[in-house]
């Protein structure tokens, strides 16, 4: 069996924690083999000539005697009162502070002190006793990163998937609004040929959202890539048009668009520009009156600059609902479902009504 002088010993002369012993004044009275190679001091110049605390950070040590005040609600002195204070009157201790070394350098360490008593339970000095805290540190620090990239991945992903129901909306309406892939007698519609370019453009529009929600790894990453590039707006315009224009007919919209009289040119990413175009549109035929108006505007404001505006003869918003404007997925008390959304669009169909 080892004995306890032996195990003594072997604690003391243990390289990888720092022990350090204390009067009840809280001068050193011994300083192992580990305290010298953590903090580069030899036992002999730092025994009877110094506390603890003058080897902490002086800072640290203020704020703690500051935050102790705060805390029990008397006057604690920046020294090492302040690391022993708890422990002084029987409450276990763990603090986190830097230690400053020999040479200056600095690194953070966990202490625990604890009061040691005599026979009579009187303090006669205090032993601390700490450890590098920079891997416990460098653990947390990858761990918070680690949590906060799932948090901000989760989050991204829910966001884009809730958006999704919006997005594909539109596509959708097309599609099934779309009465020339619907009727088997597609000859009797009147404007066949436009329909099935709506219809065609409506499946490429969707298949692109499909591949995005598919490609949740973009998601994951938190990069969403975009492909900029010079396009000319007419064009991006009258696609747009073409994906909302069965819906403005069914609800009896008119919408206007600009003449191509001037050739505007854009750098953006077709596919998001042509998305932000569609959801105005679509939001301001689904929530203007019946038989309303929506005029769509183009025009310089800056060099290089094109500003887009889409105004519809809807009531508009309240100023309590403006100051909601830009919450995602809020809106702002128009109650239009998914589900409902999809309905509308099956019922109108045509052959495909019940």
């Amino acid at each position: 069996m080892i004995g306890t002088r032996a195990l003594q010993r072997a604690i003391l002369n243990s390289a990888n924690f720092s022990i350090i012993a204390t009067d009840r004044r809280g001068v050193i009275q011994l300083f192992n083999v580990g305290a010298e190679c953590m903090l580069g001091y030899g036992a002999d110049t730092v025994v009877n000539k110094v506390t603890p605390s003058d080897l902490h950070d002086p800072a640290e040590v203020l704020a703690r005697a500051q935050a102790l005040s705060a805390e029990f609600g008397v006057a604690i002195a920046p020294g090492f009162e302040a690391l022993a204070f708890k422990a002084s009157r029987g409450i276990e201790d763990v603090y986190e502070l830097t230690y400053i070394r020999a040479d200056g350098t600095r690194f953070p360490a966990i202490v625990s002190i604890t009061a040691l008593l005599d026979d009579y339970r009187e303090i006669i000095g205090y032993l601390l006793i700490g450890s590098h805290n920079s891997v416990r540190k460098r653990v947390e620090h990858e761990l918070n990163d680690a949590i906060s990239a799932a948090d901000q991945a989760n989050l991204a992903k829910s966001e884009f998937l809730s958006s999704m129901s919006h997005e594909l909306r539109t596509p959708l309406n097309a599609i099934l609004g779309s009465r020339s892939s619907l009727n088997p007698d597609s000859n009797a519609v009147t404007g066949a040929d436009e329909e099935r370019r709506a219809n065609h453009q409506g499946r490429w529009y969707l298949l692109d959202l499909i591949n995005e929600i598919l490609d949740l790894t973009l998601i994951e990453s938190g990069k969403m890539s975009l492909s900029i590039e010079p396009i000319m707006l007419s064009d991006v315009l009258r696609e747009s048009r073409s994906m909302i224009e069965s819906q403005a007919i069914r609800r009896g919209i008119n919408v206007v668009f600009p003449t191509a009289d001037v050739p505007f040119f854009v750098s953006a990413d077709r596919m998001r520009l042509k998305q932000v175009l569609i959801n105005l549109l679509s939001n301001a035929i689904k929530y203007n009156r019946e038989g309303g108006r929506v005029v769509v505007d183009c025009s310089l404001t800056a060099v290089g600059k094109i500003r887009i505006a889409v105004t519809d003869t809807g009531q508009g918003l309240s100023a309590e609902h403006l100051s909601q404007l830009f919450q995602p997925f809020n809106r702002l008390g128009r109650k239009h479902t998914w589900a409902r959304a999809l309905e509308s669009a099956w019922s109108s169909a045509s052959g495909w009504s019940s």
